[in-house]
């Protein structure tokens, strides 16, 4: 592939500004952050916990850049689980050696099994023990998905292998650095790319009580509904299909932070409410931790 040009990064780091809601006059200095990630003076280090690989995959249809180009001209990853070519003792020598030398950006995906640590292992030692190392040698550290952010599914009521989030964990053990929160089942490419851009170029992010972006976090999804005027108005959906409100039918919009709804998913086509469904709050704090937890719950009634 043909080395991306100086044109291209400043385009990206038009569209990153504009995504993060900075001014123009950012762009330039997001394409040259961009250009660090893409040179190796702002490496990634990608390591995964307890999760599906949601929010690595979701991370793969980026648009604008694509996953090829993103991968090969903008990330410069030193390891990733499921992505990396490496396998076995190099995986192992690849990890250690970036842990020892420090200096990278940490991302984390999936949550920590701390009552249970050889529950998640990577080469034989428990992922938890790896964690901490890489982080106390990171610049920042990012728990993307809502299973790093919140715990999420293996955090769920009743689990065996006590899971946690990736900040209790590390707070657990004493790391006192801040680690930047970006929940979402999965976690929006835009969010990943955007943070890490910001984090290199400015420094950490402004954030909420949660550690989150507020560039991406900072309003609740029902605030941007395009079906909010029929909230305002009482006109509730009574099946799914029909138009109206998807409140009544058990939509978490209201205490949902994310941008869905302005940003949009799969380059830009939809998203759960645009096509029918209610949010099922994936990036909510409170995301499937509890057996009672409401993915879908009708008949809700409407706060006075």
């Amino acid at each position: 592939m043909e080395k991306m040009t100086r044109r291209a990064f400043l385009a990206l780091g038009a569209r990153t500004a504009a995504l993060l809601g900075l001014s123009a006059a950012a762009g330039p200095g997001l394409a040259r952050a961009l250009e660090n990630l893409a040179d190796g003076t702002a490496p990634v280090l990608w390591l995964q916990g307890q999760s599906c690989s949601g929010c690595s995959v979701s991370l793969l249809n980026s648009e604008a850049p694509g996953p090829a180009e993103l991968l090969t001209d903008y990330i410069h990853l030193l390891f990733h689980g499921t992505l990396s070519a490496a396998t076995g003792e190099t995986a192992e020598q690849v990890i250690e050696k970036s842990v020892e030398l420090g200096g990278y950006y940490l991302v984390f995906e999936g949550a920590v099994p701390q009552g249970m640590p050889r529950a998640c292992t990577m080469g034989g030692k428990p992922m938890g023990d790896l964690l901490e190392r890489a982080a106390r040698g990171a610049r920042a550290v990012l728990a993307v998905g809502s299973c790093a952010s919140f715990g999420g599914i293996p955090a769920a009521e009743n689990n065996p292998t006590g899971s946690v989030s990736v900040p209790d964990y590390l707070a657990g053990r004493g790391y006192s650095g801040k680690v930047l929160r970006l929940p979402g089942c999965p976690c929006h490419p835009d969010w990943i790319v955007g943070t890490l851009a910001h984090v290199i170029r400015f420094g950490l992010p402004p954030v909420d009580s949660f550690n989150r972006p507020t560039a991406f976090y900072g309003r609740v999804i029902h605030d941007q509904c395009p079906r909010f005027s029929d909230y305002e108005r009482e006109k509730f959906a009574a099946r799914f299909g029909d138009e109206g409100c998807l409140f009544k039918l058990g939509c978490l919009g209201p205490e949902t932070h994310a941008d869905c709804s302005s940003r949009l998913w799969n380059g830009g086509i939809n998203y759960c409410v645009r096509a029918g469904g209610p949010c099922i709050g994936c990036a909510s704090e409170h995301f499937a931790l509890t057996t009672g937890f409401p993915f879908y719950t009708k008949g809700r009634q409407k706060p006075a």
